[in-house]
């Protein structure tokens, strides 16, 4: 019988292919912001040149506000992907975010795959464990070996429970989880963000976060990746197909926890494909937008194509911003989205 650390990076490398392979959207729901509209200002009263992205995480100064967010880890292929994004994360000024970091736990020679600070010494760097294994022995302790291990900025916890169940062997025990979150929070060194993955955070949820020293929330709406059809892929489970509407859309979740945690660092992310996705997230009350998927590809090719992916979703942005009339990230947080499915047009 294999170790457990070499089962979860073969569940890792399967999860990077079916991503790269197949089509992993999810099969119901959609993000939101298709029905979204940024409103046009045909005199902007405003040069091209003069719209400034430029914003902060953690004290770091960034080219604009969005965030790599985390995919892999635990495998060679996964150790070429981080570093990519690592170096092009740098060069393009953007926060990074690394993938679930439970296999360190189970393998310690797996913290290589994850080691690249000394290639983005200037941006956040969140390492990564999903929030169910403070159920499973770990704690305070572990999640500060994880944050060391990398040398990062935060720690993400994510949530997962669909994709859990969904999982062959999956961490389903997730009683008493946000208590557990909060005594963390509490201790730990670094700041906590609060991380769906492709599900959404519904209003309930928020408000139970807003309750707890979390730093951030990565709502991860629905409407982008389904882990649930990555899981059903990976180990042909069709059998639940009946949970393909479960979520909640990307552009309702960030407006619901922007409501009910006022005073927390939104990540509008699921489903975020383009510039001017990433400024709607933003005008819908996120602080930062984030992305995966696309990004994926390129990273496993070269830290420059995956630099170049960045310049596109940065150029359409500033497009988006500019034709908005809206000179940097604060004003694109002051736009009033036009809701199509509601004007008629």
């Amino acid at each position: 019988m294999s170790a457990p650390g070499e089962r979860t990076a073969n569940r890792k490398k399967e999860h990077v292919r079916v991503c790269l392979e197949e089509d992993v959207r999810h099969p119901v729901l959609s993000s939101g912001f298709e029905r979204l509209r940024i409103p046009y200002a045909a005199l902007p009263e405003l040069d091209l040149a003069d719209v400034d992205l430029s914003c902060s995480m953690l004290g770091k100064r960034l080219s604009m506000p969005f965030m790599i967010l985390g995919m892999t880890g635990g495998a060679s292929l996964s150790k070429t992907i981080n570093r990519n994004l690592a170096m092009a994360a740098q060069e393009r000024g953007v926060a990074l975010g690394l993938g679930s970091m439970r296999v360190i736990l189970e393998d310690p020679s797996a913290a290589d795959t994850f080691r690249v600070r000394d290639l983005c010494p200037d941006v956040p760097l969140w390492a990564n464990l999903g929030a169910a294994q403070l159920n499973l022995g770990c704690g305070i302790k572990e999640c500060e070996r994880l944050v060391a291990a990398v040398n990062a900025d935060g720690l993400c916890l994510h949530v997962n429970a669909l994709q859990e169940a969904a999982q062959p062997g999956g961490d389903t025990d997730w009683s008493n989880i946000a208590a557990k979150i909060g005594e963390v929070a509490e201790e730990l060194s670094v700041p906590i963000m609060v991380k769906e993955v492709g599900f959404g955070v519904d209003r309930a949820t928020a408000e139970k976060i807003n309750a707890l020293p979390v730093w951030g929330v990565d709502v991860s709406g629905a409407g982008g990746t389904s882990w649930l059809e990555v899981e059903k892929r990976a180990w042909d489970r069709d059998d639940l197909d009946a949970f393909d509407e479960f979520g909640t859309p990307t552009a309702r979740s960030i407006a619901e926890v922007r409501e009910a945690c006022p005073g927390k660092f939104i990540i509008g992310s699921g489903g975020v494909r383009t510039g001017v996705d990433a400024v709607k997230a933003l005008a819908r009350g996120a602080d930062f937008a984030g992305a995966a998927l696309p990004l994926l590809q390129p990273a496993t090719h070269s830290a420059q194509a995956v630099s170049l992916r960045l310049d596109r979703f940065h150029h359409e942005m500033k497009i988006a911003a500019f034709c908005a009339g809206a000179r940097d990230p604060k004003a694109l947080k002051d736009l009033r989205l036009e809701d199509r499915s509601t004007s008629g047009y």
